[in-house]
């Protein structure tokens, strides 16, 4: 039986269990796992610096995404993690943590940083997470999937400035985590210098 036969019948075992599957591969998350973080790419430094104050809020996601697991889907309708891996954080403070480090690495804005610290903002920045994941295709192939939506707000009056959808696809030659990490890495090294532009540009 191969690598993925295995793993394959492993994630079937699960979904044989219904609603145990995700309760039994959270809870698991107590055990010692090996753990991964992701990084900032290098961002340019070109242009004015604003005045203006930045508040990153926490993202929204799912209870699913709301962990420090690593999501597979083997199809659209099931979710299980991997087994032996988790990230340094949980995926929304994760995200918040690569969003508020991308965006004050461009040298563009006074302060950026969470909403539990720092100046009273000038501008809100929320996030909803909608896909952080990887999803196993036909011909046992694998694609990590980045969806978040962005959404600027003034601070002072709850105005939306503006909202985009920012969505990345990167390939994974299997689901082992050395090649799972490096999809996530791959999607996240085009997405935030994006975001970030787009902040820039609308502040």
């Amino acid at each position: 039986m191969t690598p993925l036969t295995r793993r394959t019948a492993l994630l079937g075992s699960l979904f044989a269990l219904g609603g145990c599957s995700t309760i039994s591969a959270l809870n698991s998350a107590t055990q010692a796992l090996d753990t991964y973080d992701l990084v900032v790419p290098a961002l340019p430094q070109r242009g004015a610096r604003s005045a203006q104050t930045l508040l990153v809020a926490r993202p929204q996601a799912s209870a699913a995404l709301s962990s420090d697991r690593i999501m597979i889907k083997p199809d659209p309708a099931s979710i299980t993690y991997l087994p032996d891996a988790r990230w340094s954080d949980e995926v929304p403070a994760l995200v918040q943590s690569l969003l508020i480090r991308s965006i004050a690495a461009t040298g563009r804005i006074a302060y950026v940083g969470p909403s539990d610290a720092g100046p009273v903002p000038d501008k809100a920045l929320l996030t909803r997470i909608d896909a952080f994941e990887v999803n196993a295709l036909p011909g046992g192939l694998f694609e990590v999937v980045l969806d978040m939506e962005i959404t600027l707000v003034n601070d002072a009056d709850q105005r939306i400035v503006a909202s985009r959808r920012f969505a990345q696809r990167a390939p994974a030659a299997s689901d082992g985590i050395t090649q799972v990490v490096g999809a996530f890495q791959q999607g996240m090294n085009a997405a935030l210098p994006e975001i970030a532009a787009w902040v820039i540009a609308q502040i």
